[in-house]
């Protein structure tokens, strides 16, 4: 028995919103002090640095869970199976259902039972619940699925990622313009077929860097003290990241026994274009080698860090030849690596 997926399907939000658009914001330090540059110089700086674009807000009718749901049925549909015979659904997300130009998230019910109500799922053996594990929630919910099914508590599962970070955005603070919308989804199943998960890894760092991401006040001192933002600590994340996620994924890759001249792409939890690179550069590094052309596929030019949904929309518009210059054959050996709040690192070398 090996585990694969089997089907795939995302949700790129509607509304593109690119660097000038960001030219009418107030930025402040964290002081709540006048940024000294203009607009324009930050932006560019930015694109250097991030090499985002642009990326997509969902419209204001749309929560987390619609997404999600929506991302859901097309990967029902990509695996062709009846949803009725669904054993999990498994959300990873960070914030929950925010409405637009609301202060409170919603997580009542879960938004996995949004999901399964959305889909109209009748079944109450198909278990629904979410999990939060920062930007490598969906990695980690494959690891589970992969875990239920080997002991035998499961044969298919649904493995969503969605986030909607475009709501808990402090718009004064230069790092929301890193942040986006989207949901990805997969169907993970046991199979007779070759392949599939070969092995994993996964850790959580927090005596030193638990805060490394964190909710924080709006540096636009005026504003209502109460009413928190995502905040993070962007040089200790990358640093954190650049020391500890080549690692992990070298340890992933022995564990497999894979040669990493057979790793034919590598799908890394897109937030940093720059830290990524520096990531892979790292990782071959540990081998005495260089990066291949073409190794690290990327959509966050276009899409921005959609944090769990970075990974498996990445992975979905590669395996329906979305993105050009990449594609994947059967028997390609691909790895997922991801990073974030927790802090989380996490990772798995996979064959098509």
């Amino acid at each position: 028995m090996n585990i694969k997926i089997t089907g795939s399907g995302s949700y790129v939000p509607t509304e593109k919103v690119t660097n000038l658009d960001f030219a009418r914001h107030n930025f402040l330090n964290e002081d709540g002090t006048q940024f000294p540059q203009p607009n324009e110089i930050i932006a560019q700086k930015f694109l250097e640095i991030t090499g985002i674009e642009e990326r997509r807000y969902v419209t204001d009718d749309l929560l987390s869970s619609d997404i999600a749901a929506i991302a859901a049925q097309r990967a029902i549909d990509d695996a062709k199976i009846d949803p009725e015979t669904l054993d999990y659904i498994i959300l990873a997300h960070n914030f929950g259902d925010v409405k637009k130009g609301a202060i409170q998230s919603d997580i009542l019910p879960s938004l996995a039972s949004r999901v399964k109500h959305s889909l109209k799922i009748k079944n109450p053996k198909c278990v629904a619940y979410d999990i939060l594990f920062g930007c490598p929630g969906w990695v980690e919910g494959v690891i589970q699925a992969q875990a239920f099914i080997k002991a035998g508590m499961a044969k298919k599962c649904l493995v969503i990622g969605a986030e909607t970070l475009s709501r808990v955005v402090d718009m004064h603070d230069r790092d929301s313009m890193i942040y986006s919308d989207g949901a990805g989804a997969t169907i993970i199943e046991a199979t007779e077929e070759e392949g599939g998960v070969l092995a994993h890894e996964s850790a959580t760092f927090t005596y030193d860097e638990a805060y490394y991401l964190f909710f924080g006040n709006s540096y636009d001192k005026q504003l209502d003290p109460d009413v928190r933002y995502i905040k993070m600590h962007g040089r200790k994340i990358y640093e954190f990241s650049l020391s500890n996620v080549p690692k992990a994924m070298a340890a992933c890759l022995d564990k497999s026994g894979v040669p990493i001249e057979k790793v034919k792409k590598i799908l890394i939890h897109q937030a940093n274009e720059k830290m990524d690179e520096a990531i892979i550069q790292r990782f071959f590094r540990l081998y005495k080698q260089t990066p291949p052309d073409g190794v690290m596929p990327m959509s966050i030019h276009k899409l921005g860090n959609s944090s769990v949904a970075t990974i498996p929309t990445l992975y979905d518009l590669l395996v329906k030849n979305k993105l050009e210059k990449h594609e994947l054959n059967k028997g390609d050996i691909i790895m997922f690596a991801s990073v974030g709040a927790g802090m989380n690192i996490n990772a798995f070398v996979y064959q098509m």
